[in-house]
C-alpha cells in the first residue's frame, strides 16, 4: 500500500497543509517542525513526486499553468510567451487545458499539478472554488480571475477596454451598438468589459442591445445567434469581448445577405498576432500579451523566492487597433 502525505501528518504530528509547506519549501515553517516532517518522511519511505524530489525541498523548476482552452487565440499566444520566459529562468511548463465550466478537469489537473510537486500555478480558469486553490499551499498568480485576497491578479484595462471600443464605434456614426459577450457577470475584471460599453451607452443615451455569447460556443451556435439578431432588429455597431466571435460575425454578415449588414461597424478585443494576419480588417483591442507574460511570470518567481509584493491587482493599458471594420 502506497503511503500518503496524510501519513507523513499523521507520523510527525503535523497538518496535510504543513507537510506540503514543507515539500515545497513555501511560506514560514519553524526548524523544529520541518525536522520532524523530514524524519517522518524518512521513516515512511515517502517520495513526494515521480521526481523523487530530495528531502532538503528542493524545487523541482516545474510550473502549472492551467488555462480554459488553447482553441482561444489569446490563450495559446499567451501560454507561448510564458513558455518562453520561463525557459530563460531554466524553469519547464506542465500545461493543463482545462476546458470552461469543466470543474471537474481542473480539479485532476489541480491535484496532479500538487502530485508532481510543481514551485507554482499560473491560472487562468475559474471553475473552482477559491479555497480549492488556497489548500494548494503553492505560490499562485492568476490572470483575470479573484482566486483570493492573497492571490495576485494580472488584468489588462478590461474597463477601458469596453469603453475605448464602445466609444469608437460611437464616434464612427454608430447609433444601436450590440454587446456580445458574457452578461451574467463572474465577479473577475473581465466583466468590467460591460461595464465599459453600458456607461459609454448611456453616457450618450443611447440603448443598450445586450447578446450573451462566449468564445467557447460552437460557430453554429453563433450564427443562430446572429440569425436572430439580425432578423430581429436593425444594428449598426458591434462590439465582441473575442477576436475570434467578431471575425466570426463579421464574415456572417457579410456573406448571408442581410439588408445593410455590409455596412455594420465591428469590433472585437485580443487583437493576438494570428487573428490579425487572418482579418487585418478587423478593429480590435489589443492586450499587451508579452507584457501580460512577463509580469505574470516574475510575480510568480517572487512568490516562490517569498518576496514581498507590491500590489495585489495589476492593470495593464490596452491599446486601439484600427482596421476597415471601423
Amino acid at each position: 500500500m502506497s503511503v500518503k502525505l496524510t501519513d507523513v501528518a499523521k507520523l510527525a504530528q503535523v497538518s496535510p497543509t504543513t507537510v506540503s509547506r514543507v515539500i515545497n519549501n513555501y511560506g514560514y515553517i519553524s526548524e523544529k517542525t520541518r525536522k520532524k516532517v523530514f524524519s517522518a518522511m524518512k521513516q515512511l519511505n515517502y517520495q513526494p513526486n515521480s521526481l523523487a524530489r530530495s528531502l532538503q525541498g528542493k524545487k523541482t523548476r516545474l510550473i502549472g499553468a492551467i488555462v480554459p482552452s488553447l482553441t482561444n487565440p489569446f490563450f495559446a499566444e499567451l501560454v507561448s510567451r510564458i513558455e518562453e520566459l520561463l525557459n530563460r529562468k531554466d524553469y519547464k511548463l506542465i500545461l493543463c487545458n482545462a476546458v470552461q465550466d469543466s470543474s471537474h478537469k481542473e480539479r485532476e489537473y489541480l491535484n496532479m499539478l500538487k502530485a508532481n510537486q510543481v514551485d507554482g500555478i499560473i491560472s487562468g480558469t475559474h471553475n473552482l472554488d477559491i479555497t480549492e486553490y488556497q489548500e494548494t499551499g503553492l505560490p499562485i498568480v492568476s490572470f483575470d480571475r479573484n482566486l483570493g485576497p492573497d492571490v495576485p491578479v494580472v488584468s489588462s484595462d478590461n474597463y477601458q477596454g469596453g469603453w475605448v471600443a464602445t466609444k469608437s464605434l460611437i464616434n464612427s456614426g454608430c447609433k444601436k451598438i450590440a454587446f456580445f459577450g458574457n452578461i451574467k457577470g463572474s465577479n473577475n475584471p473581465t466583466d468590467l468589459r460591460l461595464k465599459g460599453y453600458q456607461d459609454a451607452i448611456n453616457e450618450y443615451g443611447l440603448k443598450e442591445i445586450l447578446v450573451p455569447m462566449n468564445f467557447y460556443e460552437s460557430a453554429n451556435l453563433k450564427k443562430m445567434a446572429f440569425q436572430k439578431l439580425l432578423s430581429q432588429q436593425k444594428i449598426d455597431g458591434a462590439f465582441f469581448t473575442d477576436d475570434f466571435s467578431a471575425n466570426l460575425f463579421w464574415q456572417y454578415s457579410r456573406f448571408n445577405h442581410f439588408k445593410d449588414c455590409e455596412n455594420i461597424k465591428v469590433i472585437g478585443y485580443d487583437g493576438t498576432s494570428i487573428m490579425r494576419q487572418l482579418n487585418p480588417d478587423l478593429s480590435t483591442i489589443a492586450q499587451p500579451i508579452e507584457e501580460i507574460a512577463n509580469l505574470l511570470v516574475d510575480l510568480l518567481i517572487k512568490r516562490i523566492n517569498h518576496e514581498e509584493l507590491s500590489d495585489s491587482n495589476y492593470v495593464l493599458p490596452i491599446t486601439l487597433i484600427k482596421g476597415n471594420s471601423l
